[in-house]
């Protein structure tokens, strides 16, 4: 490509989708040295992008400052002025990165967009004649993107970052197992049982020298979280102590982390960290498995015809018991963390 060139990355959403985009801009930057990136995104998640060279935060505050229509067009020309933007990536393809990427073509800026595969995501999920294979990536549907700018990004699977140094007041004992627990999702058909997790952190509390610590976000997990924690002398609360910054480095000195499919899934992936992920509606074929993580690790009932019943896990269960959750055994998950650790339960 000769001379340097700076793209522009959006993807405005959750944590979790946000994470799944670090290791694919992480490795556009390792194979094509002479690009940079702007990644333009929540304003609340630049802790992620911290520690990687050529890889510049750009906040978006969509919900105030960049609001509408009008909003976008101040977010897009103070990009512009700040930056000398040669392409543009969208990762997200919705409204708002459509206006946002609209804008820069119309002033002659290159731009490519994610290709979703919505058609095998319907086929997935449909109630009816299911078609249970395995998806394009999420993680690989970024890198097209990149591809079609004309950039070499061939993943290799490779952590993104090293474990960090620790907050203060928190250190692992000597031959201590650390044991990450993230027990939460944004809905209920992704999340098992909070009581039936409880059995899985007695289950691992029983084993000397592990250490569980619990993650969460919000007043209300928080809350839920608290009591649990009193129960066991094993059990650190990190949920609503620590900034982003602090939970990510905890989460690079964990052993395993047991989550859902949700946001600290993804971000214990980024340090190479083995998760246990529990899937009830949705599934890993739908393309949203951690980044560099194993079928093996994945705890799902598999014989539920229903199963997946929605991409995103936020429909409704149509048979009102949620057995793709209830029916998972809490020594399932324990066995599996069991075995990552090389012991027995």
């Amino acid at each position: 490509m000769g001379t340097a060139r700076t793209i522009l990355i959006t993807r405005f959403s959750a944590l979790g989708d946000v994470a799944m985009t670090i290791p694919v801009m992480k490795q556009v930057l390792d194979e094509n040295p002479d690009v940079s990136i702007v990644f333009v995104s929540n304003k609340n998640w630049g802790a992620l992008c911290a520690g990687i060279p050529r890889l510049t935060f750009f906040p978006a505050d969509v919900k105030e400052a960049h609001k509408g229509v009008g909003g976008l067009y101040q977010l897009f020309r103070s990009i512009r002025k700040a930056h000398r933007i040669a392409a543009v990536a969208d990762l997200h393809n919705v409204l708002r990165s459509k206006i946002v990427r609209t804008f820069f073509r119309l002033s002659g800026t290159p731009v490519a967009a994610i290709d979703k595969g919505r058609a095998g995501k319907k086929a997935l999920t449909r109630k009816d004649n299911k078609v249970l294979e395995q998806l394009t990536t999420t993680i690989e549907r970024y890198a097209i993107v990149f591809r079609q700018l004309g950039l070499r990004c061939e993943m290799e699977n490779k952590p993104v970052f090293s474990a960090r140094q620790l907050p203060l007041g928190l250190a692992p004992a000597e031959g201590e197992k650390w044991i990450g627990i993230a027990p939460f999702a944004t809905y209920r058909e992704k999340m098992y049982p909070l009581s039936k997790m409880e059995e899985v952190m007695g289950v691992l509390s029983a084993t000397q020298g592990h250490r569980i610590l619990l993650f969460g976000g919000g007043k209300q997990e928080v809350n839920l979280l608290e009591p649990l924690a009193a129960k066991y002398p094993q059990v650190v609360m990190i949920a609503g102590r620590y900034s982003l910054q602090e939970e990510l480095a905890i989460i690079s000195r964990l052993d395993t982390m047991i989550s859902m499919d949700s946001a600290n899934m993804h971000l214990a992936s980024l340090f190479g960290v083995p998760v246990i992920s529990v899937w009830g509606a949705t599934h890993p074929f739908a393309g949203f498995m951690g980044y560099a993580q194993t079928m093996e690790n994945a705890v799902q009932i598999d014989d539920l015809d229903c199963r997946p019943c929605s991409v995103f896990g936020n429909k409704p269960c149509f048979r009102e018991d949620y057995a793709c959750m209830e029916w998972i055994k809490p020594t399932q998950i324990a066995e599996k963390v069991m075995h990552v650790l090389n012991e027995k339960v």
